[in-house]
């Protein structure tokens, strides 16, 4: 039985594996986290192509059935390379999440929030433009989101400061859909939905990619059944590291995180 793949820059694309692991439960997963080379985000695209598709070779020696691209900067800037030069079905986090923003809104001003590298290439604003041309899409970059994460702070006021500061021009916009566009930011959903408001409606990228990856195995016959899946987690540097964030994305502790070199 193959595994899925999956890949990110460092540890934020275990959001995805935790909802590939709740709706695919029978399905064995690799994941390689790229952490000698995270961030992403501030990265040229050249380097962004490169870094994604030694990543894929690394997850094709797993002999992978499916790749899932969890980073959503390699998922904006390397898509359309990376699929050219594969057979292997890729799912990149940036598809789901607009096809299910542009379902969910009701006034047609959706908002978008991410790394500075994926705001910048206007990866979710086109796609959504190509959906719906007459929706009107707000972006904010949130760089201080991802070091909050990492370093657990995900309540309290100065976070909330953070939160309200870079959610004013989504509020200011009157927008009612909100794309979280980093695989970390789940992890500030209850602040977010706070600043926001009830009646605005966040998309989990996260989500929407493990249900894209479901429709995809059921359509090739892929999927499998009558066994309990099993996950692989390989890092690039720094498995301790890893292994200590991995509790607070996953929901429970990684013990077995192994050092791989791409080189």
């Amino acid at each position: 039985m193959k595994p899925i793949g999956v890949f990110d820059s460092g540890v934020g694309g275990l959001t995805v594996i935790r909802e590939l692991i709740h709706q695919l439960p029978c399905e064995d997963i690799v994941y390689f986290g790229d952490t000698a080379r995270v961030p992403y985000g501030i990265k040229s695209k050249e380097t962004v192509i490169r870094f994604s598709m030694e990543n894929i070779l690394f997850l094709l020696k797993q002999e992978v059935k499916l790749i899932c691209v969890a980073c959503n900067t390699a998922s904006s800037l390397a898509i359309p390379a990376i699929k050219n030069h594969f057979k292997v079905p890729i799912v990149g986090v940036i598809s789901p999440g607009v096809r299910e923003a542009v379902y969910a809104t009701q006034n047609k001003r959706i908002g978008v929030i991410g790394t500075k590298g994926t705001i910048k290439s206007r990866a979710y604003e086109l796609e959504i433009k190509q959906l719906d041309p007459k929706i009107k899409v707000t972006t904010a970059a949130c760089p201080l989101f991802v070091p909050l994460v990492e370093e657990g702070w995900l309540s309290g006021d100065v976070v909330m400061a953070v939160v309200k500061t870079y959610l004013k021009p989504l509020k200011d916009a009157g927008v009612d859909t909100v794309i979280l566009g980093c695989t970390h930011y789940p992890l500030l959903r209850s602040l977010i939905e706070q600043v926001m408001c009830k009646d605005v409606t966040l998309i989990d990228s996260a989500k929407q990619v493990a249900i894209e990856v479901k429709k995809i195995l059921a359509n090739e016959g892929l999927l499998n059944k009558g066994h309990k899946g099993k996950q692989k987690f390989y890092v690039s540097d720094n498995p301790e590291w890893f292994s200590g964030l991995a509790a607070r994305f996953l929901g429970r502790p990684i013990k077995d995180a192994k050092k791989m070199s791409l080189v």
